[in-house]
This record gives structure tokens, sequence and C-alpha cells, in this order.
């Protein structure tokens, strides 16, 4: 079984494969874990698809992994270019006060059960001694971990 699969003609498909599904991995799920190896295989696939014999001497060997090393900083350059550049916004209880949202369930002063939508996000919250219906809007007071303390406006 190990003499099919280290074979000329099933190693390099086989490197070519499982390098194509990490990068397949890779665009499902961008994090950049993927990359680099999915695309160093796919090297290696074409250079043993290529260059077979040459993988059976220490230089043939130095030269696919000098090959599988130029693809992962090819990569590394080609994701930092099409990456974002931008920090994930964050939100802390010191910028979340004072924000105005509405009401989507509604919002009791004994409960986190009620939910506010402030900015297009859902928020858990409760109310400064009213009870908050559907649709009104609330100004954030304070908040208690990620949960909100509103009242109506």
């Amino acid at each position: 079984m190990l003499d099919v699969i280290l074979s000329p003609a099933v190693l390099p498909w086989i490197l070519i494969a499982l390098g194509a599904l990490f990068l397949l991995i890779e665009a499902g799920s961008p994090g950049f874990f993927m990359a680099i190896p999915g695309t160093a295989l796919v090297a290696l696939g074409l250079f043993a698809f290529f260059a077979y014999d040459l993988l059976a001497t220490p230089v043939g060997i130095a030269v696919a992994v000098i090959a599988a090393l130029i693809a992962a900083i090819v990569t590394i350059i080609v994701y930092k270019k099409i990456s974002p550049d931008q920090k994930p916004t964050t939100v802390t209880k010191d910028t979340i006060a004072g924000k105005k949202g509405v009401v989507t369930v509604e919002v009791n002063p004994n409960d986190i059960s009620g939910k506010v939508e402030i900015s297009g996000s859902v928020w858990s919250a409760k109310s400064i001694g009213e009870v908050i219906p559907v649709g009104k809007v609330i100004e954030v007071e304070s908040s208690d971990g990620v949960h909100l303390i509103v009242k109506e406006v």
C-alpha cells in the first residue's frame, strides 16, 4: 500500500490534493493558518510531478524544501497585500454609554431578557425602573459586562 502511495504516479496528486484542500479550508475560514501549508504542499506536489526522481537525492530534497519555502514566502506577501489592514472595532462600557438604540424584545427592570439594537448589534438589556416596550428608543446608561442598563428616551 505504501509503495502505491509513494509511487511517482500517485504521490504528486496526493500532495496537490492535500494542498488544494488546505487552501479551500483557508478560503472558507480565513485566518492564514492553512494558506502556507496548502501552498507548500501544492508546490511540493508540482515539484514531485515534474521531477520525482530528484526527490530520491539529498540535493533534490533540498531543492523541494527551498521551493516550498519560496511558495510560503510568496503566500505571505500576497496575503499581506490582500488582507484588510484595519483593526476590528471594539466596544467597551465606556464607549457604549450614551448611545441610542431601539428595543427589539421588551426590556424589564428585573432581568436581562430584554434586547436592544444599537448600531446594528443586538445587546441584552434591563431598564431603570420601568418596562420599555418593543420599538421604543432607548439610551444606554451603563453596562454590566455584556449587558446594558438602559432608559427610554
